[in-house]
């Protein structure tokens, strides 16, 4: 399913997203995160770090949803239900970076704990609801 073409900006703008997972126990686990787009695969695309609650839940159940709000008029939101199609270290780090940059501001930069291994998630819509 694809994301309205006038809903894009919340993917690749400044707009937080809720990102939920389920846990082991079957309880939800939601997670304010930073969001981007891939617009050639059309997949959403999320940054983290391995280890994580919310990477082990992608790993082991593949499900997600999601809801972004304009931070600028906070009725206007989108939600969808996805599938993780992967999970890659490799660009990871330059994402996060690229994202704090633009959460952030230009010379923003992103320092990574000892040890820490970034990942992308790349998820594939399933059902997108615009408001």
């Amino acid at each position: 399913m694809r994301i309205p073409k006038d809903y894009l900006d919340l993917f690749l703008g400044q707009h937080f997203v809720c990102v939920a997972t389920v846990n082991e126990n079957c309880m939800p686990q939601v997670t304010p995160m930073w969001i981007d787009y891939d617009g050639e695969k059309e997949l959403v695309v999320v940054n983290t770090a391995r280890g994580r609650v919310k990477t082990r839940n992608f790993e082991r159940t593949g499900k997600v949803a999601l809801c972004i709000l304009d931070s600028q008029n906070p009725y206007r939101y989108i939600s969808l239900q996805g599938e993780v199609v992967e999970i890659t270290e490799e660009g990871a780090v330059e994402h996060i970076r690229e994202l704090a940059r633009r959460y952030r501001g230009e010379g923003a930069s992103f320092p990574l704990a000892d040890g820490e291994v970034r990942v992308k998630v790349f998820i594939k819509p399933i059902t997108v609801s615009p408001h």
